[in-house]
């Protein structure tokens, strides 16, 4: 429903979502149907995509196999909240993915941390893996042409990137760390500034 009324009571024209045990997935569909069936919306339903870790991608490789259910994996992802190797709800993802035109994306584990990086550097958001993963499957869908770049797209973020920190360890800029007095502070941040010529 925030969806539809952030974007000023219509639907996107996509929507791609993280699937772990699949819950949200098909829940985005039926909140869409039921502002449809009630009156709220008669626009066009949103193409719904699916984005998984490639270590953890059951629903993604059901779709490619053109499976009714998805074959239980076995999960081997830092992105830990969605690394769900037999979804509960995964038959209503496909069904959902299906009936709406979607597709799937799973991104490998090195592209996961560049998900968060570029989500972080272009929007000021730091999510965790599963946002990283959903972020770098919604550029993959795109440079695919299952997406095209001329369409709306909401991108669901749905953790905080302080809950698996760990997950940019070495990677990115690092954090500059101070002490806890005033001077201490003044001094990184003097560290920082360019220098000032003067002329």
């Amino acid at each position: 429903f925030e969806i539809a009324e952030q974007l000023g009571w219509a639907f996107p024209r996509h929507v791609v979502s993280p699937v772990a045990g699949g819950t949200l997935l098909p829940r985005i569909l039926k909140g869409f149907d039921e502002m449809r069936l009630i009156g709220l919306l008669d626009h066009d339903l949103a193409a719904i995509h699916v984005a998984q870790a490639a270590g953890c991608s059951p629903v993604v490789n059901a779709l490619e196999a053109d499976l009714e259910f998805p074959e239980p994996v076995k999960p081997k992802t830092i992105a830990k909240s969605i690394a769900i190797g037999n979804p509960a709800d995964g038959f209503q993802v496909l069904r959902a993915v299906r009936s709406t035109g979607g597709a799937g994306s799973k991104v490998e584990e090195e592209d996961i941390a560049r998900g968060i990086q570029l989500l972080a550097e272009t929007e000021g958001i730091f999510t965790e893996g599963a946002g990283g993963v959903t972020v770098w499957a919604t550029k993959q869908l795109i440079e695919r042409g299952a997406i095209p770049r001329d369409e709306s797209i909401v991108i669901c973020i749905t953790g905080n990137g302080y809950k698996t920190i760990e997950v940019l360890n070495g990677k990115g800029v690092q954090p500059i760390h101070i002490g806890r007095s005033l001077a201490d502070f003044e001094k990184a941040v003097a560290s920082e500034l360019p220098a000032v010529s003067s002329s």
